[in-house]
């Protein structure tokens, strides 16, 4: 029923910045966590950042003090803001949403970041 869209990716090149954004449409719970994720070819799917409906945030070591995520709760979307980008940091990104209270989890479709050298 929620649908998860990401937006935002796209190229830059290393020190650089991007701003990505995921919207939420339907219904969702006061009690939820909605995070970021990232994939690389060949590689498995890895948490990037975290934020609860509470407030709290957790971090990948590999991004803490570059990357930013927040929640605007009236427009249901959560954005990652990215500092310093790194070419490591190429890949899919994915917005994921667990509702707690409901015991549902959704996937947005990805948006491709890649950063260059």
């Amino acid at each position: 029923q929620v649908q998860l869209v990401e937006s935002g990716g796209g190229l830059v090149q290393a020190g650089g910045s991007l701003r990505l954004s995921c919207a939420a449409s339907g219904s969702i719970s006061s009690i939820n966590r909605m995070g970021w994720y990232r994939q690389a070819p060949g590689k498995q799917r890895e948490l990037v950042a975290v934020i609860h409906s509470g407030g709290t945030t957790n971090y990948a070591d590999s991004v803490k003090g570059r990357f930013t995520i927040s929640r605007d709760n009236a427009k249901k979307t959560v954005y990652l803001q990215m500092n310093s980008l790194k070419p490591e940091d190429t890949g899919v990104y994915y917005c994921k949403l667990d509702d707690i209270a409901r015991h549902v989890t959704r996937w947005g479709q990805g948006t491709q970041v890649t950063v260059s050298s």
